[in-house]
């Protein structure tokens, strides 16, 4: 089962009877921005420590790193800056999935693009809330 070679280590899929993990689909656009269907960087809620899967298409900008990632996807805490390892993560061309806990302690953070993928790199992030 793909999603079990996803889930970090010590974790268990769900079983169909326990609740449905949330999927939120995203773009890395060319043009340097997270987008979510229609919207440009949107908000996006989520509850203390849910576990969320993330299915990312990275679609390539103007550049890339040595390692042939060409966004990147990581996690802020909006107050601190701090930055969360599990949520720092390199995206190649194509669509990739990962699983990710969201932090425990409920807050504004943002997501933001970690590689300089073009002029307009700046503005690629979206803002995050968790709520207890």
């Amino acid at each position: 089962m793909l999603l079990a070679a996803l889930l970090p280590a010590g974790s268990t899929p769900r079983s169909s009877a326990q609740n449905q993990m949330r999927v939120v689909e995203i773009l890395a656009d060319h043009d340097s921005l997270f987008k979510i269907g229609r919207q440009v960087s949107p908000t996006l809620t989520f509850k203390a420590g849910e576990e969320v899967q993330f299915r990312i298409t990275a679609r390539k900008a103007r550049t890339l790193n040595r390692n042939g990632s060409i966004h990147g996807f990581a996690l802020i805490r909006k107050k601190d800056g701090a930055k969360f390892p599990d949520w720092d993560l390199e995206l190649k061309p194509g669509t990739q999935e990962f699983v990710l806990k969201v932090p425990s302690e409920p807050g504004e953070y943002q997501i933001v693009c970690t590689v300089i993928c073009s002029d307009g790199h700046e503005d690629m992030h979206m803002k995050v809330i968790v709520i207890a």
